[in-house]
Formats: structure tokens, C-alpha cells, sequence
């Protein structure tokens, strides 16, 4: 007996038409998102252990722009570490500089000590010999103050101090899990007599927040929507009932909590997902993990297209794209990187949407050349080019059919991508009581205040991919109201992970921290 092709079909269309309906996400759909969101939220406040973690980062300030001073920021996030010096001028600017210095894998994987060691040697070749000021003195009070970023999982105690739970990223240096990362590190300058005092330990979405609230005088929000995607905000202490008797609790005030929402629906019950979507998931690195991340963020996005592609170059009886042929790059799994998918997009040009734009799919089944619109034939000649360059057809392997339903597909699977980042940010807002739901009739209730709601993003796809921004705010819109998302300013804050953590740095000694 044959295998069962990965799609069958008596009628082409209805292949079209039934991906083009699994990936359209109605607004009631974007409502029951949100809900759900709002629910796990509330139960990540009041407990440990849950995926959707709302990690208390006891930040409990953020700036505002006219603070000064110079801080050092150390970035450990993979291969590459680096350290900035940054220095804040008080006027919402700043000036940074830095170098990035190598991680060999023998310092992965042996001893913490040794890594550590060469962590604070890479700061002090970075004082000798690319910090604009001189850090020569050996008293107190002139102590070089840092903020570390550590990309890797951390039970975070208070601002200065946190566990390392376990490795990631090909790194596994012995002696270390268990360990306080701000002790470790602090341990290695002191062991170089080195007048450098770790007083910060920040993740790259706080590091966001923070930027952007120094260069724009505050800030409810920090997210990153590229490779990976996270948001942390600014909560109510009273809300983070979890605290419990911890002095954060009795302090009161706000607190900035990083939500690792990446993790959202990790059982994928309200999470709209497709055949393509539980193959990418079933054959990562973490099945049943990262739930959310695995529909929004740039590192599967690409795969997403390439698993609907290839399902159409195996449909039955009749191949549906490229006649039927493949290349390695569609045969690779993880080989349709996510900037094609944006160079896509960018060859159709302008925010004008054609096949996207309808409901339901394109009718591909009588698509004619010939009857073309000079315009849409002059856009699908480029991502025809496109296709052809960055998946490795043939120039005659892809006619303008095929790059329409590549067009088609990437679409698809962004706009989406987009749509649910909105429902992470509206859900932010509903939880600070910026917004909330319509009444049963649709209505928004009116908001008093006309303060503008600021934003700090970072990441590839907010910052690069065409329309990625406008699908989102399309998102907020039907989920908060015109009028709450035309408040909400969304805002680069470049550089989090390094800016950022001079600023959390700035803040653990407004907290008493030195």
C-alpha cells in the first residue's frame, strides 16, 4: 500500500481554502486568546512552578530619563559575551561603548571558576583598553558599577542576586547550577582584585523596558518580538500574591515582572494550531515547550512556511506548487530561514495587501497569467526572483502561480505571527488597567486619560518585518478599541541586553544596593 501523501484532495482549491481557514484568526478567537492569557497570568502571580512563570524581578523603579552617571553592562547570552560602558547623559540620551569577546567551547564546559575568571578578564581588557573613562582609583566610592544580562535560566531572589537552574546554548561549566550567578561573578573580580562590583542581574525584556523608559521618560512594557519572544512589565506589588512574606511584599509599590510568555498555552488547548505547527513542535528541541513562541517568533516562523510548502509539493495526486520538484533548502529541516519569508514581503512592496488580504484563499485553480494586472504581475515577477535565489529552483522551476502561492503562504503565517503578539500586548494592558474588553455589544467604555501608554520592543521581526507592527496594532484595536490603541507608543529600545543592564544597574542603587 502507497504512503499517505501529507495532503489529498479531489478539489485543489478546497487545499487552499482549508490552510487559508486554519490560520484566520477571528476576533472572537483574539478574545478567547486573550482571556486565557489573563487567566494564566493571574495564576503565574500567585504561584511557583507554572510555565507561564511571572518571574518578580524587584525592580521596583524605572527611570525617567534625567538620571547620570556611568555603568558597566556585561552580556552573556551564547558564543559571544560583551561588555558596554554606558554612559547617561540626564537628558533621556546616551553614549555606549563596546567590545564583544569569545567564549571557547573548553570554558562551556568546564569549570565554572574558569569561565567565570574569564568573564571579569574580558571586563578588565575592556577598562584598559576601550572604556572612555579612566578607572584608576582604588577608593570606595569609585567603584565601577555593573549590570550583568544572563540569558540562561535563573530563580531570580532579588535584584543583585539569582540560582543558575540549569544550562543552555551548548554551555554545561561544571560546579555552577545551584550557584548565585552575581556571587560567581562577583567572586572572579574580587579574585582579580578588580574594583568592579556586580550590583544588577536583568533579562533581555527588562533590559527593553528600562531603555525605553530612559529615552522616553517612562515606560509600562518591555518585549522582544524576534528570534524568541518575551514581554515584562510593570505590576502592582499587591497583585504578586506568590511574594508572600518576602520584604518586596511589605515594601509595596510596583514591580517590574518578567512573564516568560513564550510558554503561554503550553497544552496548546486555546492555541490555533495547524498540522504544520504540531509537526514544527513534535520535531524541536523541546516538544510540548514554548508553546506561544512556536507560533510567533522568527526562529520558527520560516519552518512553519517550509512545512506547508513541502505539504503542497507532496499533494496527491497532483503536486500544488513547483510541479512537484524540491531543493535542499526545502528539504532541510529549519532550512527556510524567516528573513526569506521578509524578503518575500518586501518584493510585493507597500502595505497595499492583494491575495492576503481576502478571507478566504486566492483562487488558485483558475489563476491566468495573462489576465495579470500589469501592477500584481510586476510584484509576483520579483518574489519569483526571489523564490528562486533564496529556496534554489531553477528559473523555470517556478512560474508566477508559485510565487503567488509563496506570497500567499508567508502571509499567512506572519500575519498570524502578528495577530497573536497583539493579543500579549493587550493582555498587558487589560492586566494594568489600561484597557478592558467591550461591553456585550461590542462597545468600548471610554478612557479618562489621554496620556500616551509607552512601549519599548526590540527584536528582527518588529523592527524589520514589512507590516509586522501595523497586523499588530490591527490585533490591539479589535481587542482594546481605537481609542486605547492609538494611545499605545511603540518604540524601539535598542540594545536592552546591554543598555539595559547599565540601567538596571542605575536602579539596584537607587534600591540600596552597592
Amino acid at each position: 500500500m502507497p504512503p499517505i501523501p501529507a495532503l489529498s484532495y479531489d478539489e485543489a482549491q478546497k487545499v487552499y481554502d482549508d490552510i487559508d481557514r486554519s490560520f484566520h484568526l477571528t476576533p472572537e478567537r483574539l478574545f478567547e486568546l486573550t482571556k486565557s492569557f489573563l487567566h494564566e497570568f493571574s495564576i503565574g502571580l500567585r504561584e511557583y512552578g507554572h510555565p507561564m512563570a511571572m518571574i518578580p524581578t524587584f525592580v521596583t523603579g524605572v527611570p525617567n530619563g534625567s538620571e547620570t552617571g556611568t555603568f558597566l553592562a556585561l552580556d552573556l547570552g551564547g558564543t559571544n559575551l560583551r561588555v558596554c560602558e554606558v554612559v547617561l547623559n540626564g537628558d533621556k540620551t546616551f553614549s555606549l561603548r563596546q567590545q564583544k569577546y569569545k567564549v571557547s567551547e573548553s570554558l562551556k564546559t568546564g569549570e565554572a571558576e574558569a569561565l567565570f575568571d574569564y568573564l571579569a578578564d574580558s571586563v578588565d581588557a575592556f577598562l584598559t583598553t576601550h572604556a572612555a573613562s579612566a578607572y584608576t582609583t582604588k577608593e570606595e566610592e569609585d567603584v565601577v558599577h555593573l549590570g550583568l544580562t544572563f540569558s540562561f535560566p535563573v530563580e531570580q531572589t532579588a535584584l543583585n542576586s539569582g540560582k543558575i537552574l540549569t544550562w543552555t546554548k551548548g554551555f554545561s561549566a561544571k560546579n555552577a547550577v545551584g550557584r548565585d550567578v552575581v556571587q560567581l561573578l562577583q567572586e572572579a573580580f574580587d579574585r582579580k582584585h578588580m574594583h568592579v562590583k556586580c550590583i544588577a542581574l536583568v533579562n533581555d525584556t527588562v533590559g527593553a523596558l528600562l531603555c525605553r523608559a530612559y529615552t522616553a521618560g517612562g515606560c509600562l512594557l518591555g518585549a522582544i518580538f524576534g528570534t524568541g519572544t518575551n514581554g515584562a512589565y510593570v505590576e502592582e506589588v499587591a497583585k504578586i500574591t506568590k511574594l508572600g512574606n518576602h520584604p518586596a511584599a511589605a515594601k509595596g509599590g510596583y514591580m517590574i515582572v518578567n512573564t516568560e510568555w513564550g510558554a503561554f498555552n503550553n497544552s496548546r488547548s486555546h492555541l490555533p494550531s495547524t498540522p504544520f505547527d504540531n509537526t514544527l513542535d513534535r520535531l524541536s528541541i523541546n516538544p510540548n515547550f514554548q508553546a506561544f513562541e512556536k507560533f510567533v517568533s522568527g526562529m520558527y516562523l520560516g519552518e512553519i512556511t517550509r512545512n506547508i510548502l513541502t505539504a503542497l509539493v507532496d499533494a496527491a495526486p497532483k503536486p500544488l506548487v513547483f510541479g512537484g520538484k524540491s531543493t535542499s533548502v526545502l528539504n532541510t529541516h529549519y532550512g527556510l530561514d524567516t528573513s526569506v519569508m521578509s524578503e518575500v514581503e518586501d518584493a510585493w512592496e507597500g502595505p497595499h495587501r492583494s491575495y492576503s488580504a481576502e478571507q478566504t484563499a486566492p483562487d488558485f485553480s483558475t489563476f491566468d497569467e495573462e489576465k495579470l494586472p500589469p501592477n500584481i504581475r510586476t510584484k509576483l515577477e520579483r518574489i519569483r526572483a526571489v523564490t528562486v535565489k533564496q529556496l534554489g529552483f531553477q528559473d523555470s522551476d517556478v512560474t508566477l502561480k508559485d510565487a503567488a502561492i509563496v506570497r500567499w503562504v508567508c502571509s499567512l503565517v506572519a500575519r498570524r505571527a502578528a495577530l497573536l503578539s497583539g493579543v500579549a500586548v493587550a493582555t498587558v494592558l487589560i492586566q494594568t488597567g489600561y484597557a478592558s474588553f467591550p461591553d456585550q455589544d461590542g462597545v468600548f467604555s471610554p478612557r479618562a486619560s489621554t496620556e500616551p501608554i509607552l512601549i519599548g520592543v526590540d527584536g528582527s521581526l518588529i523592527e524589520h518585518y514589512p507590516n509586522f507592527q501595523r497586523t499588530l496594532r490591527e490585533s490591539l484595536r479589535c481587542l482594546v478599541g481605537e481609542e486605547v490603541e492609538k494611545r499605545v507608543d511603540i518604540g524601539m529600545a535598542k540594545d536592552g541586553s546591554g543598555v539595559g543592564a547599565a540601567l538596571s544597574a542605575l536602579q539596584s542603587l537607587k534600591q540600596g544596593h552597592r
